[in-house]
């Protein structure tokens, strides 16, 4: 049967919950509405995210009006509902404690709403129309409020390999959901098999290889409740999938640059470009 599209995720507010999709238009920086909100140190625009404030998980989100309106919704908390204005002042935003540019503000109400709920000062900002911003890795491409990558793959196979060790642990299998990939894979051979995609051809999209993804913290919080429940999958992943070129940290899936846009949906066929004579990925190398 080959390899197919599992599963399509878009984020719109990064770190907050995912949005299962049949289908997809992916632009330069991904999928469509995916991290094109960001939720910021009211301070100094540093970003929040679930490493700090896992209830950002349990943070739902739609995306309405084509992207003209976002609602939130939070246990305990009415709806908010955000008339997205693309012209509305800006300020400087940053990831991981470097400077990417500016987001632009959505207003004092979706402030107090996310301060109330992160129980931190905090403001909402979206990616400005002008916004221009290079990824790294093999195939750099180009990203929006995401770590440093357009698009996150992942496979079945690789988290079927990661429960079965889980399991012979005595721990619960993890979900998927834990590694908030936007593409999900079946039909692979093998666990990582995403690890050796060079590119990779779905419907009208093209893709390629730019980073095996390094994890933290995130992996260990339920994407239902927004409270941690470590330590798996991290533990496990600590076992065997090290990546000593990253600083030494754990990685699962594989990060990816658009080389072409277009459109691609769940149950799509993947055509896959390997690397031959040798491999990005410094534990397993290429057969």
């Amino acid at each position: 049967m080959g390899i197919t599209v599992q599963r399509l995720t878009y984020y719109p507010v990064k770190g907050c919950a995912g949005i299962d999709v049949d289908r997809a238009a992916v632009g330069a920086t991904g999928l469509e509405h995916d991290r094109t909100f960001m939720v910021v140190d009211a301070a100094d625009g540093a970003f929040r995210s679930q490493r700090t404030h896992p209830v950002m998980a349990a943070v739902r989100t739609e995306v309405l009006d084509g992207g003209g309106v976002l609602r939130l919704t939070a246990e305990g908390l009415g709806d908010l509902v955000v008339k997205v204005d693309p012209a509305a002042e800006r300020r400087p935003v940053s990831l991981f404690d470097k400077p990417v540019g500016h987001g632009v503000d959505q207003g004092d109400e979706a402030a107090a709403w996310l301060s109330e709920v992160l129980r931190a000062p905090s403001r909402l900002v979206r990616v400005p129309e002008d916004f221009d911003r290079d990824g790294w890795g093999d195939t750099p491409g180009k990203v929006a409020f995401a770590d440093a990558h357009a698009v996150l793959v992942a496979s079945q196979a690789s988290l079927d390999g990661l429960n079965a060790r889980i399991e012979a642990a005595g721990a619960a299998p993890v979900p998927m959901d834990r590694f908030r990939a936007n593409i999900v894979l079946a039909g692979c051979g093998q666990a990582h098999d995403e690890d050796l995609m060079r590119r990779l051809r779905i419907g009208t999209v093209e893709l390629a290889h730019s980073v095996r993804a390094t994890r933290c913290a995130v992996p260990m919080v339920d994407q239902a409740t927004g409270l941690r429940a470590g330590p798996e999958p991290v533990r496990s992943l600590s076992g065997y999938r090290r990546e000593p070129v990253y600083g030494n940290k754990v990685s699962f899936g594989a990060k990816a640059a658009v080389l072409r846009t277009g459109a691609l949906a769940v149950g799509d066929a993947v055509e896959a470009e390997w690397y031959e004579g040798g491999s990005p990925d410094p534990l397993r190398p290429a057969s």
